[in-house]
């Protein structure tokens, strides 16, 4: 009897480590560019993400060339998020649900998700995007507790469809074929909702999965990836940030329109630049449950989701060469990202 590495571990560490290897290299690619800088000013808590340096540009904005090249990056960065995504979102779905939280559930799916909800997705017709129109979502806690509700009623959803044969006080009327429609419908709503808000911290489901594993190689290639897509969710803000403020410096009207962008042209002194790589940590408070800050601790709540809407959900056709990813054969968090559409977050805390 040979012993074999596993499969899981044989195909994501080395995936992780080229996902490193290429943020790693996006930072390093910006230590010589000269034409924007960062200054410290002080602190404007009325001003989105007040604690971080506000980017300076040359009148005018960059060049052409080197607009391209930050473009470049930030795609090189979207990459890299989006297979980090993939991966955690991969690991967590294969961990096994504590029994802490499953004694934690309601009865029902309709308990969990409420009269309306629960309507609203079992209808005949259903619209995931309609859905979320007609939810508040106007504050962190509203989009957390919708979250946590969908994810349960998956749950428990699941249980029935896996015990529909046993009489216990999981059985139901429903038939398991509708229950199946009722998840999957349960699961494209779970999803839009972590690419309208990727800045979420955990859901209850997760955290119990994270605190009550005992998988060891789960453990580490979901802090791996987890980590991971939080530092590079760090660097694609400060490199929109750049892009933003190149866009008012071509366009100063825009900076009437977008106050919380607008950047001023004027020189710095040499020691007071900063480098976009030297932000990371500062932009990285390490007390975040997930190592960025959280919605509520900046003032961009509606600010992030306004933006969005403004450039569209249409993400880039972007592939990585050389990383594989071990998904099973039931549609993937990747393959479902491409078929609804759905932008790659600019940032998820």
């Amino acid at each position: 009897m040979v012993t074999q590495q596993r499969r899981d571990l044989l195909m994501n560490i080395p995936a992780l480590k080229k996902l490193n290897t290429m943020l790693i290299d996006c930072l390093d690619n910006f230590k010589d560019q000269k034409e924007f800088w960062y200054v410290p000013e002080d602190a404007d808590e009325s001003m989105e993400r007040w604690w971080i340096p506000r980017v300076k540009l040359p009148p005018g904005g960059v060049s052409d060339e080197s607009r391209k090249w930050i473009q470049h990056q930030k795609d090189t960065c979207n990459q890299v998020l989006k297979a980090s995504m993939a991966i955690n979102a991969q690991v967590l779905s294969e961990m096994e649900i504590p029994e802490t939280y499953i004694d934690s559930l309601p009865k029902n799916g309709k308990t969990s998700l409420g009269d309306s909800i629960y309507k609203s997705i079992t209808d005949e017709f259903f619209d995931p995007d309609q859905f979320l129109s007609t939810m508040d979502l106007s504050s962190e806690q509203n989009v957390m507790d919708l979250k946590n509700k969908v994810e349960a009623s998956i749950v428990i959803w699941k249980r029935k469809m896996n015990y529909k044969e046993l009489k216990s006080s999981w059985s139901s009327s429903i038939s398991s074929e509708k229950r199946e429609v009722f998840e999957e419908r349960a699961e494209t709503i779970l999803l839009l909702i972590k690419q309208k808000f990727p800045a979420l911290a955990q859901s209850a489901l997760d955290v119990s999965k994270i605190e009550h594993n005992k998988d060891i190689g789960q453990s580490i290639l979901e802090s791996f990836s987890r980590v991971l897509e939080s530092l590079t969710n760090t660097v694609l803000k400060l490199i929109e940030d750049v892009l933003k403020a190149d866009e008012v410096a071509q366009n100063p009207s825009l900076g009437m329109i977008k106050k919380n962008h607008s950047m001023d042209s004027t020189l710095a002194s040499p020691l007071s630049i900063l480098t976009l790589g030297q932000l990371v940590d500062r932009s990285t408070p390490i007390h975040s449950p997930r190592g960025t800050p959280r919605l509520s601790d900046s003032k961009g709540w509606g600010m992030d989701q306004e933006l969005m809407e403004e450039n569209g959900n249409s993400s880039p056709n972007l592939k990585i060469k050389h990383v594989k990813i071990l998904t099973k054969a039931k549609m993937s968090y990747m393959e479902r990202l491409e078929a609804y559409g759905v932008r790659s977050p600019t940032a998820r805390h």
